[in-house]
């Protein structure tokens, strides 16, 4: 796997699974919650007696339909230097015609609630009503993402986790009161946070959630967690009490797409929060949302209590707040990042030779072989057998169809050495030089095709999906 080029940042890391696949137990040890970037480092080895194994919060299915996975979803903390470019995305699910009906709860399942009783009952009830199921499509990667979002007002502004939609293509939303579908767009996120906004299309009369405060929520309070749990289209509740306050957890995708995050000021809870439940709400028994459901695990030891981790909503509303306003920072993004399209190796060295190797061994088994002019996505994606012979830049593993930089012929084994003149060799540099731009923007690569021929090439950056 490999990360996309535009955005600047660091390059995903991560491509063996690392934690479990198809809903299989696997190895790691971190909070998880899920995503994709560079041909990252092989798995951990397996941890010792008593170490939790986390898993992430999101889900994906194979695009071919091998089944579902859990675990692989958006993270944030990579930020590829290729993104989707205009005209290479897979179409994006259209909305529905917007109801005119005052909307109606039920007609997305409510599941897992018989051991309830009904004060608890009523909690869901209330809550579920301002739930939204979130599916994403992240077409360099040939898969579909889901989780949970929560509606903060009524024309259609969702708050949810950054890695829900992070590397999205398209991302769509099913207001659980109602069943209908809407296309959603992206409005900002926090990727040091994991928090997003998106804004669904064409839609207006929407249920809310009702916000507590999270700075009143004490160890012991009672609670239910809400979300799409295993991606299974439906609110499934999961009810528990608060276990700890301001709690600092490392979040990793269970898959090992990307690096661990540190989330600080977390709410623990052991209600079972699980792949799927990201972005979805922590309530308090009045049917107030304290918290928005972001990291859980599972544990390898009965002896040792699952927990489940929430971002205060406190904060997750002030960051929304910041979004709206338009208020990027160093840590907040507004609106979608440019895209070059390209694919780059993870690699720390800024030796195109060395940059191939060190692929070629973290590339979850594929070889060295001759490039395409494009691809659509990274399966089967090879290393270049041919490099242009230069010892100094940024190698392309592959170039993405219909992109900024398909249009200049760049292909696979070409390296860039240079943006707007100035020079760069490590593909952080290569992230970083690209992040100074926006989409829309003209910049100039210079790049050394496998000739050895030196082309300097003008192109437009692009929209590309959020890091």
């Amino acid at each position: 796997m490999q990360d996309y080029g535009g955005y600047g940042g660091q390059p995903g890391y991560g491509t063996q699974p690392n934690y479990g696949e198809y809903g299989q137990p696997g190895y790691g040890q971190q909070p998880g919650y899920g995503g994709y970037g560079g041909y990252g480092p092989p798995p951990p080895p397996p941890p010792g007696p008593g170490l939790f194994r986390y898993i992430a919060v999101a889900v994906v299915a194979a695009a071919l339909g091998a089944g579902l996975v859990v675990g692989i979803d958006h993270t944030g903390s990579s930020t590829p230097v290729a993104s989707p470019s205009i005209g290479s995305s897979a179409p994006a699910q259209q909305p529905q015609q917007q109801p005119q009906q005052q909307p109606q709860q039920g007609q997305i399942p409510i599941g897992g609630g018989s051991g309830l009783s009904s004060g608890q009952q009523a909690v869901v009830s209330k809550v579920s009503a301002g739930l939204v199921i979130i599916n994403t499509s992240l077409q360099y990667r040939a898969e579909q993402a889901a989780g949970t979002g929560m509606v903060v007002n009524s024309d259609g502004l969702v708050l949810t986790n950054n890695h829900v939609i992070e590397n999205a293509t398209s991302v769509s939303a099913t207001v659980v009161a109602t069943g209908r579908t809407y296309k959603a767009k992206v409005l900002g996120y926090d990727q040091t946070g994991d928090i997003a906004a998106i804004q669904l299309q064409g839609v207006s009369g929407l249920r809310t959630i009702s916000t507590g405060d999270s700075s009143s929520v004490k160890t012991g309070d009672s609670v239910i967690a809400m979300g799409n749990a295993e991606g299974g289209s439906q609110i499934v509740p999961a009810p528990g009490q608060v276990t700890g306050l301001n709690q600092t957890i490392t979040a990793q995708d269970e898959n090992g797409i990307q690096t661990s995050e540190t989330l600080h000021n977390m709410i623990q809870t052991n209600a079972a929060i699980v792949s799927g439940d990201s972005g979805g709400a922590l309530a308090n028994t009045s049917g107030q949302v304290i918290g928005m459901n972001t990291a859980g695990s599972n544990v390898q030891f009965s002896q040792q209590q699952a927990a489940g981790f929430a971002i205060p909503i406190n904060t997750a509303i002030s960051v929304v707040n910041q979004i709206v306003a338009g208020h990027g920072s160093s840590t907040i993004s507004i609106g979608y990042p440019p895209f070059v399209g390209i694919f780059l190796p993870s690699s720390k060295s800024g030796n195109p030779q060395i940059q191939a190797q060190d692929q070629a061994q973290q590339n979850g088994g594929y070889a060295y072989g001759p490039q395409q002019n494009c691809y659509s996505n990274e399966a089967n994606m090879p290393v270049p057998a041919n490099i242009a012979p230069v010892n100094s830049g940024t190698l392309v593993v592959g170039v993405i169809c219909n992109s900024p930089a398909a249009a200049t012929g760049m292909t696979g084994g070409a390296v860039i050495t240079a943006v707007n003149g100035k020079p760069v060799s490590t593909p952080d540099q290569l992230h970083a030089a690209i992040a100074n731009y926006h989409p829309g923007d003209t910049v100039s690569l210079t790049w050394v095709n496998l000739s050895g021929k030196s082309t300097t090439s003008s192109i437009r950056l692009t929209q590309g999906p959020p890091l």
